[in-house]
């Protein structure tokens, strides 16, 4: 029988892929309020501050009347500038809460769904993949691609690409040599970093020093340099703070350890890895691409044992063999083991077992069936412990030429007399 139960939608389990589109506009208001909140302090306590102290001089008879004037001019443009900043920072919270409407609306569209037949549910996971497919882009780099799909898709609202471009730019200046702009990010969020206990900003002024090492700067600038920076890191990062000390007795060709790692260029692939996982940490999202956590997802569902069979280890290696999964009739000599199952003689295909995602679904975990289906009632134990249905043993029987009276299994080709074959009945 057919499992109805498996075509329902479990919204709760779609929600969890989900999870992002959600709280990266709610991690990213945080981000701009706090921001907000910052400016104000700062410019009106600098505005107090000055207007305490003109009004004191003016009392006194120390400030004269254009010195009034000129600090009243300094409150007036400090709180126009505090003005434009504000209005900066409410056009972005507009955008996000734009944006954060837009994706409980493209949610709420899948609680009015409640099968995989529906429809609706079909242009919705496709919309689901575009948005999977542009995330991919965004985090490797490809951003006009993944704009150009957003804007084709009309989905804009839906995709991150303002977040992911700002960081590839900063990625990209570490990986052409530069640490300015992501001590800049660092400065922005160092509260945060400080709670993550992240240590991406030790480690770009640890790079700072070595540059400093590498060229012809003198060394009392390099001493300076670690002690502002570095010095302060020694009681949390002991032996690092130590390995860096010893560079100035080590020149950047040395071919001693731990001092060549740390003249290595391969460095600067490191510190852009690790801006990118705090980056992403941050701001509470995935490490690896929803692409890949959807697809590994997809592929465990459907995988079985049968899939990486030693019989299709061989296949791999230029041989012709049988498999099955349940398990089910196997394929003529000529064939390619592209499909399993007790339905696979008439037209049903593995994904698995194809040659685009065999390799991918290798590592994956097996699917965890909960409940088992039988399609053959008529059920034969064979004596290496395999179980078809009668009529599929004759049909692959008769298929296969074989003699009266004899079976042949449909994934070993194990060839068996009828009179050897046992019943098997279901308790």
């Amino acid at each position: 029988m057919a499992d109805h139960g498996a075509s329902k939608i479990n919204h709760d389990n779609h929600l969890l892929l989900d999870q992002p589109l959600l709280r990266l506009p709610y991690e990213l208001l945080r981000k701009n309020i706090r921001s907000a909140h910052y400016h104000i302090e700062w410019d009106t306590n600098a505005v107090k501050d000055l207007l305490k102290e003109t009004a004191t001089n003016s009392i006194n008879q120390k400030a004269s009347k254009q010195d009034v004037v000129n600090n009243l001019d300094q409150m007036l443009a400090r709180m126009r500038g505090l003005k434009r900043k504000l209005s900066t920072y409410a056009e972005e919270e507009n955008r996000l809460y734009r944006q954060s409407t837009a994706r409980v609306a493209h949610l709420r569209e899948l609680s009015d769904v409640h099968t995989v037949e529906d429809v609706k549910y079909e242009a919705w996971s496709r919309q689901r993949l575009d948005r999977l497919v542009v995330d991919y882009m965004l985090r490797h780099g490809y951003n006009e691609s993944a704009n150009a799909l957003a804007k084709e898709r009309n989905m804009l609202e839906l995709v991150d690409i303002d977040t992911f471009i700002a960081m590839s730019k900063i990625r990209q200046s570490l990986e052409n040599g530069s640490v300015q702009e992501a001590l800049a990010w660092c400065n922005e969020n160092k509260k945060e970093l400080r709670k993550m206990q992240s240590n991406l900003e030790f480690q770009l002024r640890c790079q700072q020093y070595i540059e400093l090492n590498r060229s012809s700067c003198p060394k009392p600038d390099a001493i300076a340099h670690a002690r502002k920076y570095i010095v302060p890191y020694s009681d949390t990062y002991q032996t690092e703070v130590s390995n860096i000390a010893g560079l100035l007795a080590y020149r950047s060709d040395t071919p001693h350890e731990p001092y060549a790692s740390l003249y290595s260029s391969a460095r600067w692939k490191m510190l852009a890895d690790l801006f990118t996982d705090a980056h992403l940490k941050l701001l509470g999202l995935p490490q690896f691409p929803l692409l890949h956590i959807a697809l590994s997802s997809g592929l465990s569902a459907l995988k079985t044992p049968a899939c990486h069979s030693s019989q299709q280890n061989q296949s791999h290696q230029g041989q012709k063999s049988h498999k099955s999964a349940t398990p089910g009739p196997g394929l003529d000599d000529d064939q390619e083991p592209r499909s399993h199952g007790t339905a696979s003689l008439q037209t049903s295909v593995c994904p698995i077992c194809s040659t685009e995602l065999n390799a991918l679904a290798r590592n994956v975990p097996y699917a965890h069936h909960s409940k088992s289906h039988l399609l053959e009632h008529d059920l034969m134990l064979l004596p290496n412990g395999r179980v078809y249905g009668k009529a599929q043993l004759d049909d692959y029987a008769d298929k296969s030429r074989l003699g009266e009276g004899e079976v042949k299994d449909l994934v070993t080709g194990e060839k068996f007399r009828e009179d050897e074959l046992k019943k098997v009945f279901i308790t």
